[in-house]
Parts: C-alpha cells; sequence; structure tokens
C-alpha cells in the first residue's frame, strides 16, 4: 500500500528544494594556508642546509686535497735531494782514507746566476755539499727588498720559511720522458773511468763535456742541474686578494740568462710553511764529526759507523733556519732528514665559524687567528737517502 504523504515529500525535494551546500569555512582555510607553509618553509630549510653543507664539505675536501697535493709534490722533489749521479763529495765518502778536500767552507748564495766568473769551483764545491738550504721570512717583512733572492721570493707571506732544493735530473736528456739536450743550460756530468779521474771527477757546466764512461771511450752521460726555489705568496693571482699560494721557482735557461726563473703558482690556499733539518753529526759511538781528519773507523769489521762520521740518523732536536740564528755551514752539510709543516686555509670563509685552534709546528705555534676559515695542518719527516744512505753502516 502505497504512502501519498512521503511521495509527495521526495517529489516536491526532487523538483525544487535545494541540498545542504559543503565546503570549507574561511577558519579551516586558513589554518590549511598556515599548515602549507609551514611545510614549504620545512623545504626551504631543508634544502638550505643540504647547500651549506654540501659546500662546507666541498672546501673541507678541497682543503684536504691542496695540502695532500702539495705534500706529494715537495716530496717529489725533496726525496732526490744530494743525487749527483753516482758522485760522492769526498767528506761524505766513508771509502776514502785521506782527508776531505771538499768540505763546504761556506754557505753558498742560493740565488747567484751563472757566471763563469762567480760560479768558482769553491762555489760548486759548496752547493754540491749542500744539497738543501732555507731561511725565514720574518714576521716584519723586510722593505723595500729581502736581503736573499729578493727578484724572485716576490710579496712573501709573513713567518713562512724559503727551501732550496738541489741534485740532477735522474734521467738522460733526449731519453724517454727526459727533455731534450738544451744549449745553454747546466748539465751534471761524472766521470766513470778510473784511470783519468780529475779533480774534483765531474763537471758542472753548460760546455766541457769530456768525461767518460766506464768503458773509458763513450762520453759520459750528462744530467741536467735542478734546483728548485719554494715560498708562500700573500696573494694568488692579484695582490691584495688575500689567499696565501705555494709558488715555485725553478733553476734554468730564460730569455737568455742561467739562473732562477720567475716563480710559478702551485697551490691556493697553503698558509702556513715550516721546514725543521734533521742534522747528523754524531757516529755511532758518540763522536762527533770531524772532516780535518781521514776517516777513522773504531771497529775493523766496519759494524758501526767512523769515530769521526756522522751514522746517517738525525741527532737532537730538529733545527729551523731563522733570521735570528741562521744555519750554519756545518749543519747544513750534515742534513739527513726534512721535516715540513704545511697549513692549509680553506680559500673561502664559513659564516659563523670561528678558528680558535693552535698549530704546533714544531718549534713554533700559530693561532689562534679567530676568523672565519677552516685550517689543516699536515707534517711529514722525509729522508734524505742519497745523503743519509751513505753514513749507514751494515
Amino acid at each position: 500500500m502505497s504512502r501519498p504523504g512521503l511521495s509527495l515529500q521526495a517529489g516536491n525535494r526532487g523538483r525544487g528544494a535545494a541540498w545542504p551546500q559543503c565546503g570549507f569555512t574561511l577558519v579551516e582555510l586558513m589554518i590549511s594556508m598556515a599548515i602549507g607553509l609551514l611545510l614549504v618553509l620545512a623545504m626551504i630549510t631543508l634544502l638550505i642546509n643540504v647547500n651549506r653543507n654540501n659546500s662546507e664539505l666541498s672546501k673541507t675536501n678541497r682543503l684536504i686535497e691542496n695540502g695532500r697535493f702539495a705534500m706529494q709534490l715537495l716530496q717529489a722533489d725533496i726525496v732526490h735531494t744530494g743525487y749527483w749521479d753516482g758522485f760522492i763529495p769526498e767528506f761524505d765518502n766513508m771509502d776514502r782514507a785521506d782527508i776531505p778536500t771538499d768540505v763546504p767552507a761556506a754557505v753558498p748564495d742560493p740565488c747567484l746566476a751563472y757566471t763563469v766568473a762567480d760560479w768558482t769551483a769553491a762555489y760548486k764545491t759548496n752547493l754540491l755539499g749542500i744539497a738543501v738550504q732555507g731561511y725565514e721570512i720574518p714576521a716584519t717583512v723586510p722593505s723595500p727588498t729581502l736581503s736573499v733572492c729578493a727578484d724572485r721570493v716576490v710579496n712573501p707571506k709573513a713567518s713562512t720559511d724559503v727551501l732550496f732544493v738541489r741534485h740532477a735530473e735522474s734521467c738522460v736528456p733526449g731519453v724517454g720522458g727526459c727533455a731534450a739536450d738544451t744549449a745553454g743550460e747546466l748539465y751534471l756530468q761524472v766521470e766513470r773511468c778510473g784511470t783519468s779521474a780529475p779533480t774534483p771527477p765531474y763537471v758542472l757546466d753548460t760546455t766541457n763535456f769530456t768525461l767518460q764512461k766506464r768503458n773509458c771511450t763513450a762520453a759520459a752521460d750528462k744530467r741536467k742541474y735542478v734546483s728548485s726555489l719554494y715560498y708562500i705568496r700573500n696573494y694568488a693571482t692579484t695582490v691584495g686578494d688575500g689567499v696565501p699560494t705555494l709558488m715555485r721557482s725553478q733553476f734554468g735557461l730564460s730569455g737568455g740568462v742561467l739562473g732562477y726563473k720567475a716563480a710559478d703558482a702551485l697551490i691556493e690556499g697553503i698558509e702556513g710553511f715550516r721546514v725543521e733539518y734533521g742534522v747528523d753529526n754524531v757516529s755511532d759511538s758518540g763522536e762527533g764529526v770531524n772532516f780535518t781528519q781521514a776517516v777513522v773507523w773504531a771497529d775493523p769489521a766496519k759494524l758501526v759507523s767512523p769515530r769521526n762520521r756522522g751514522d746517517g740518523i738525525p741527532d737532537a732536536n730538529y733545527i729551523r733556519c731563522t733570521t735570528a740564528m741562521p744555519c750554519t755551514v756545518a749543519q747544513l752539510m750534515n742534513v739527513t732528514a726534512v721535516k715540513l709543516y704545511i697549513l692549509v686555509r680553506s680559500e673561502k670563509a664559513t659564516p659563523g665559524y670561528t678558528d680558535s685552534k693552535t698549530y704546533e709546528m714544531g718549534s713554533t705555534t700559530l693561532g689562534p687567528f679567530n676568523d672565519a676559515y677552516k685550517r689543516h695542518l699536515f707534517t711529514q719527516t722525509m729522508r734524505l737517502t742519497n745523503i743519509a744512505g751513505r753514513r749507514e753502516t751494515p
């Protein structure tokens, strides 16, 4: 049975009555917008933090990479210190039974340009006998110029060191990847023929290469004389930019002049550079070196070093060549190890960071700098095999 009342109501609503409207109220809309803004703000904050972390990570990676590269570059050069293609200075030759005649008499002027008149036999003796050398750039850089190598150590950073490394090239000109023989360059030739050995048994010159190999017929090999000068410049590309940079000047022919060339920028961000030297002036038996005597063996079997010669091992503390206490001839000719300290600074500042640390660099300390640059200290001790090995005993 039908129910007319209900049917009429339903029919009336279907034909003309409006259904209730549904949607957001103003309060709900404002709440949803606030939540959306918070989410957007959170995403932006996350993005900024990620970018900042990536930037800092990139700075740190570059800092460490620069430090390692600087140490590897210096090590590759320093390990060859004192290599003279088989020539051993008499004062370092444990097989000689007479008083050495080539003991260095003075610390050589490291930046003396080559001329026949200036590069005397005595000067060459000093160069080959003192294969590593250095001095200090003081806290107040002398004005207008430095007293040593002023035309090559340009705009040096205060409170850093200058290092010279000398040796013969490990390859023969024109062989393999070695540079071709170049007229006017300085080369070392060592006599191998035992029946005609001159005194000294080498030629360090640009000409007059007449020495022979062991067969006393063929000409002995020539090897380029290598000398590198390292220092820290107080800018990278533009004077005043404040980015300290490791520089290197190499000895060679440039513009018809044989001397140290204009320095090349190697690695940016190298802020601190300290060099300390391990001096071997005591034998196994505890006696000091004495080059006014022939070699004196305390042990006939030669199982310990001679009484009056070193044993290849640095004695006591390492020393640094400073303005107040420059290294002496006796110290430099007996250097058998070098210790490097390299302080690397990030190239850009880090907002909100303050470097309040101190950095122990051997006998000296740097910092705190109290700035926004991050730093890392690298240090390594390198044994001068070509010098220390001569003094070792079985």
